[in-house]
């Protein structure tokens, strides 16, 4: 190797030096500042190579990219940093040799490594060069593990986070999934420094503070998790944790792009602690809860804080410990924090489903409990509202009789006891006698009628009456005739409506007896809508006439107000008409 800014390879007689490939510069060279660097590789092409089979070079990583010369001869460029975009390559490289280039023997491959970014270090692996037939599964399976890993970890990771987020927004008692969608969301966004190569210069500096404050922050949201999983709330603790947290991106806002190594060195070293802490805190947890859930977080926190521990000391090559403990690994460059992370977000989510899972059978059973419990409940109101009804039902029948007797006290018990006194003096004839006892039966069948506990439809109650009514009316002469119109089904009218309305009925015929010297009289009986209306029609001589203005139409009238019915007589030179009109909210049972 050879530091040099020649912009073409240094003549051999330039001092070259023997390099151990991979070659670190901050372990090899440690204090020392970097440099653009040469690197030099003599290897042999057989002569007997299968005409037109391709070779190439694979290198592991080139993080600032480079030029690469063959014998002389530029045969490639991965694309360095400029004065407009900053780059930095997380991906291995495949460079094709051209066969124009190789001669049989001994050939000469020359790498220039660019000179990185302010404080960064050079690095150059351990290079093969070979049939790109051979190298092509290297290359690939790198890259599957630091290109499209990350790739598909950034956003799978976006994707929870937002899906997480949404439950905890609609859901904000939930901590837990609020905390756990806050760390995917900030590792989704860390991961993609994998995945984003190429920056523009004037943003390098804001992407390295959303780096390390995705880095940072996701290591404090997954703490404060910890923590809250464990039944823990320190309100202190977790200010001083997002405290920390903001020191860093911070500090490098401050103090610009040559700060930069000291806080990915110190700030970034400061959370192998609390990552120790957060698997203290896990282990806390198992003790206290002992199952296989609790379990399986500490677990991977573990392994997270391993992985993240092993990416510091192969960054840093911290006293030589990488490399006594893995020897020639460091080399390799292969970081494993963010497989790490992803193995701590897969079993913090398997733990929150597993919760979620446990919370709905938790509520299947308290909604089955809830039926069974409503249930019961429905049928305890249901029988405490039948015997409700029934009790209702037998106020309201009681409530009715007692209307009933005092109607009946008032006009049967009147007639009876008048008719009695009139008897006692002297002052009626048979004739008049039985005619007395005659309507005191039709009152009393007309209280009984409607009394009757088995039907509470008027329909049958007037057809009853009205059947009863034709033979007298037909012994005076008078052709009787009715006419029913209402909808199907029962028309329930209260048994003391029932007595009101054919008592008004029962008047209106002993009129046209007495009355209308009426031949024929006709009783209707419909309703139209929310309205009742009974009419007898006669065509006598007009019920309004001298002899037939006495009680019959005042006791019409009182028991139509009763009601709050409408009671109207019309005579005229055709007939009489008395026609009620009744409110069926009035009178429905």
């Amino acid at each position: 190797m050879l530091t040099a800014p020649d912009t073409a390879p240094p003549a051999r007689e330039r001092p070259w030096k023997t390099a151990a490939l991979p070659d670190i510069w901050r372990q090899v060279r440690p204090g020392v500042p970097p440099a653009v660097t040469w690197y030099r590789i003599d290897f042999p092409y057989p002569a007997n190579a299968r005409p037109g089979e391709p070779w190439g070079l694979y290198l592991p990583y080139l993080y600032d990219g480079g030029e690469v010369w063959l014998n002389g001869a530029l045969a490639a460029q991965i694309q360095q940093s400029s004065p407009a975009v900053h780059i930095r390559w997380a991906r291995p490289h495949l460079v094709p040799l051209p066969s124009s280039l190789l001669r049989a023997g001994s050939n000469e491959l020359a790498v220039r490594a660019a000179l990185p970014r302010e404080g960064a270090a050079v690095g150059f692996p351990r290079a093969s060069v070979g049939p790109l037939a051979e190298l092509l599964p290297l290359y690939e399976r790198r890259f599957f593990w630091v290109h499209i890993t990350p790739q598909i970890s950034a956003s799978v990771c976006l994707l929870v986070a937002g899906f997480v987020l949404f439950i905890w927004w609609r859901r904000r008692s939930e901590v837990l999934y609020g905390l756990f969608g806050l760390a995917a969301g900030l590792w989704g966004i860390r991961t993609l420094t994998f995945v984003v190569e190429a920056v523009p210069l004037e943003r390098w500096l804001l992407w390295r503070m959303t780096y390390l404050g995705a880095t940072g922050g996701f290591i404090v949201a997954m703490a404060i998790l910890a923590l809250r999983f464990a039944g823990l709330r320190y309100v202190w603790t977790e200010r001083a944790l997002v405290l920390y947290w903001l020191a860093g991106p911070v500090w490098l806002l401050a103090g610009g792009a040559a700060v930069e190594p000291l806080v990915n060195h110190y700030w970034i070293g400061g959370f192998l602690p609390i990552g120790i802490a957060i698997v203290l805190v896990s282990l806390h947890t198992v003790w206290r809860q002992r199952t296989f859930a609790a379990a399986v977080l500490p677990v991977a926190m573990i392994l997270a804080v391993l992985a993240g521990l092993h990416d510091y000391l192969v960054n840093w090559s911290v006293g030589g410990i990488a490399q006594w403990l893995m020897p020639g690994w460091a080399g390799h460059r292969i970081f494993l924090l963010h497989h790490g992370a992803n193995l701590v977000l897969v079993a913090m989510g398997g733990v929150l489903t597993a919760r979620f899972i446990q919370a709905l059978g938790s509520l299947e059973a308290l909604n089955q409990t809830l039926e069974s419990r409503v249930a019961d409940r429905e049928r305890e109101l249901a029988a405490n509202y039948a015997r409700m009804a029934d009790l209702q039902r037998r106020h309201a029948a009681a409530e009715e009789r007692q209307l009933i007797m005092r109607d009946i006290h008032d006009g049967l018990g009147s007639q009876l006891f008048v008719s009695l006194s009139r008897v006692e003096r002297g002052d009626m004839q048979g004739a008049q006698i039985a005619g007395a006892l005659r309507a005191c039966i039709a009152d009393m069948r007309l209280a009984l009628d409607t009394l009757a506990p088995d039907d509470n439809d008027f329909r049958s109650k007037l057809g009853d009456f009205l059947f009863r009514w034709r033979t007298q009316l037909e012994a005076a002469g008078v052709h009787a005739a009715w006419t029913i119109d209402v909808p199907e089904g029962a028309l329930d009218i209260t048994p003391h409506a029932a007595l009101q309305l054919l008592r008004i009925a029962q008047e209106a015929l002993t009129n046209v007896l007495k009355h209308a010297q009426a031949t024929r009289v006709e009783v209707r009986l419909r309703q139209t809508g929310e309205r009742l209306e009974l009419e007898v029609q006669d065509n006598g001589r007009g019920a309004e006439a001298p002899a037939a203005s006495g009680r019959g139409i005042g006791n019409m009238r009182a028991r139509a107000r009763q009601l709050g019915a409408e009671l109207q007589v019309r005579a005229s030179p055709g007939g009489t008409c008395v026609a009620l009109q009744v409110p069926m909210n009035a009178v429905r049972a």
